[in-house]
């Protein structure tokens, strides 16, 4: 994850999709919103991108020489610290699960969203695409996406992913992502409006949602395939939902649910009795948690992964969710985050998908890590306070995330 700072970019926030098509070593992205649209956008370029205040932008010397460690922030110009491989000397087997210190498997998905990234997801041994954002499979020319065009865009991808099974999110639309086809709506996309479901029922997304089934269905014969429906807020949304896809789709395709909100994400254990699998949307749910829209950067500070009432979230799932939690797969940035992911394994919590780049980092991380002392870390992370406190006892700089603006 390092990468010289003499052939990175700093780029301002509003400037994450202007990246050149030859990208560089590494990006320095300023005074951005960590957990944004724009943020999944920039870390699924694979190359590390360290977030920066203005003020820490203007110590850099321009032609300098440093290191920056995508995984961890760190900026240093101690280029002794740069790391080399974090996999090297560690045995894996394609499609296979990782493994902790005293064996437990942890399983490490991907996430992605055209083919380059599933190739590059094969080639970290990620154990599966963990889920692929079909909102972002749109037509060059802003038409309507019909069957043919999933069909090639879907089949690029699984092809790609070579043999992995291949988990697809049903078009998912929100502010930042809104395809040419779709009417504008003041609610669509928003936080707290219309995505997912909620524009299922409408046109012309229901033709949209008809022609990705209908693809998948039919390269459901080719390929190892699972099905999310996004979105959904209540157990009696999904069921419905659930029908309407099933009755596309050969019954040997599973189907989930994705929950991102605190209705959807307390009430798991019950999705689990008809879901085949759940996946949690982290981004989403923390967004709602805390009341803060995750794409507003003057907000980042409130979405605060060291929050300690977000883990006593995860916790009450994952004791209500009890052996069905190995259906419970953790999507977004939050198991990236430094620290975290020993905290949600302690939880319980087995099965993540992240950026592929990330995946050396993490399975790197698990190997060291036995469940005995990760079950006594997160315990001791739920028991505290204040963000403030959880950054003492995960050994992180006590402004590493100031829990609030002042």
């Amino acid at each position: 994850m390092w990468g010289d700072i003499d052939q990175c970019i700093v780029i301002m926030d509003e400037q994450a999709f202007q990246i050149p098509e030859q990208l560089p070593a590494g990006l320095l992205v300023v005074d951005s919103a960590p957990f944004s649209h724009r943020m999944i956008g920039l870390l699924g370029l694979g190359v590390p991108t360290v977030l920066i205040t203005n003020a820490q932008a203007t110590l850099l010397t321009e032609g300098g020489e440093y290191a920056m460690d995508g995984s961890s922030g760190q900026i240093t110009n101690d280029l002794k610290q740069v790391a080399g491989n974090e996999l090297a000397g560690t045995e894996w087997v394609l499609g296979q699960d990782f493994l902790m210190a005293d064996g437990q498997a942890v399983k490490l998905c991907a996430s992605v969203r055209h083919a380059q990234a599933a190739s590059q997801a094969l080639a970290v041994g990620a154990m599966s695409i963990g889920l692929v954002r079909s909102e972002f499979l749109q037509p060059a020319d802003g038409r309507l996406p019909d069957k043919a065009f999933y069909l090639e865009a879907f089949r690029s991808i699984a092809k790609a992913a070579s043999g992995l099974t291949v988990t697809v999110r049903l078009l998912d639309a929100a502010a930042d992502k809104l395809p040419d086809w779709l009417p504008p709506s003041d609610a669509t996309g928003q936080a707290l409006g219309l995505q997912g479901t909620r524009l299922y029922g409408t046109e012309p997304v229901n033709r949209v949602i008809e022609a990705q089934l209908a693809a998948l269905a039919e390269l459901s014969e080719e390929f190892s395939l699972r099905v999310i429906v996004p979105f959904v807020v209540r157990l009696e949304e999904f069921a419905y939902w659930l029908d309407r896809v099933r009755a596309q789709l050969p019954a040997k395709v599973p189907v989930g649910a994705m929950a991102e909100t605190p209705a959807s994400v307390l009430d798991c254990h019950n999705l689990l009795s008809c879901a085949d699998f759940v996946a949690i949307g982290c981004n989403d749910l923390m967004q709602s948690v805390f009341a803060a829209d995750r794409d507003v950067a003057e907000l980042r500070h409130y979405l605060d992964p060291y929050a300690p009432v977000l883990y006593r979230l995860f916790r009450q799932v994952a004791e209500q969710a009890g052996e069905l939690l190995e259906s419970v797969q953790l999507c977004g940035l939050l198991p990236q985050i430094q620290g975290v992911l020993p905290v949600l394994l302690g939880l319980g919590y087995r099965s993540f998908s992240v950026d592929a780049s990330f995946i050396p980092h993490l399975a790197a991380v698990a190997s060291r890590l036995s469940q005995a002392e990760c079950e006594a870390l997160a315990r001791r992370v739920c028991d505290a306070r204040t963000t403030q406190e959880v950054l003492q006892i995960l050994h992180l700089p006590g402004d590493r995330h100031p829990p609030f603006l002042i």
